[in-house]
């Protein structure tokens, strides 16, 4: 209860910063940190957090890189972004997150480019209230928010060991979970009882795959710890925060809640 007195507060924790701390007071003293631009791949960047997350880190110098479903309002971030800072590099790339060939297509064509990986942050994320499925036959939610995301890490990951290798710097993986995730129990782990449409409950399924991507983290962090690698991955619950994330049944909004 005092902890969330305190979050409700916007009372500063350990790290100084609290939930009323904003994206530009934490990444204040960031720029000056590496001598050569850090590159940053951020799902979810038309809209919610992933937006701001990209505005704000471009402002702080980093190479932004931006796979989206929706082209147009990707190209409407990225005017805006560099309106406010003339000098970002934004880059787009078109992706479904719920299609793996997508995921694949998308990480062949940026790998192309020979560009390094310092940072991903994987925050796209949808909500379904009814039962529907991805072109691979998923549960959408599922497929979205934790499988997509789950291949496009396993592609990229050693191409961020080795920008890591190379430059010196950590590599950063981001996956946006929700305190939601809490809310599916050991033997309520289920995907059979998502899979009748009169048993489907949008809310069952979205905390799953949250608590899907935690346990990606657990591993992967795992996993790098064993090799060295100079490589973290985090799960963050990003708190209460008003996006759209609803999946209507013929129209898509990404974000983060």
């Amino acid at each position: 209860m005092k902890e969330t007195l305190r979050y409700l507060a916007g009372i500063a924790g350990p790290s100084g910063y609290g939930s009323k701390s904003t994206a530009e007071q934490v990444t204040e003293d960031c720029s000056s940190l590496v001598s050569s631009p850090l590159t940053a791949i951020i799902t979810g960047a038309t809209s919610g957090i992933g937006a701001e997350t990209a505005r704000v880190l471009a402002k702080r110098g980093v190479r932004v890189v931006i796979p989206a479903r929706d082209l147009k309002k990707a190209v409407e971030v990225k005017e805006g972004i560099q309106k406010e800072s003339p000098e970002a590099e934004i880059i787009l790339f078109e992706i479904d997150l719920s299609s793996l060939a997508s995921v694949q297509r998308f990480c062949h064509e940026f790998l192309a480019l020979g560009l390094p990986v310092n940072i991903l942050i994987n925050n796209a994320g949808v909500y379904s209230k009814n039962l529907e499925f991805s072109e691979d036959k998923i549960e959408m939610t599922f497929a979205t928010n934790y499988l997509g995301h789950y291949l496009l890490t396993e592609m990229l990951i050693e191409k961020m060991i080795e920008t890591a290798d190379k430059t010196g710097v950590q590599g950063t993986i981001i996956n946006l979970s929700s305190v939601i995730h809490s809310w599916v129990k050991r033997d309520d782990f289920c995907f059979s009882r998502m899979l009748n449409p009169k048993n489907y409950n949008g809310t069952r399924a979205y905390a799953q795959s949250k608590l899907a991507n935690i346990l990606h983290v657990k591993e992967l962090s795992r996993q790098l710890q064993s090799r060295n690698a100079r490589v973290s991955i985090n799960a963050v619950h990003p708190g209460i925060v008003k996006t759209g994330i609803i999946r209507a049944h013929k129209g898509f909004i990404t974000g983060k809640n």
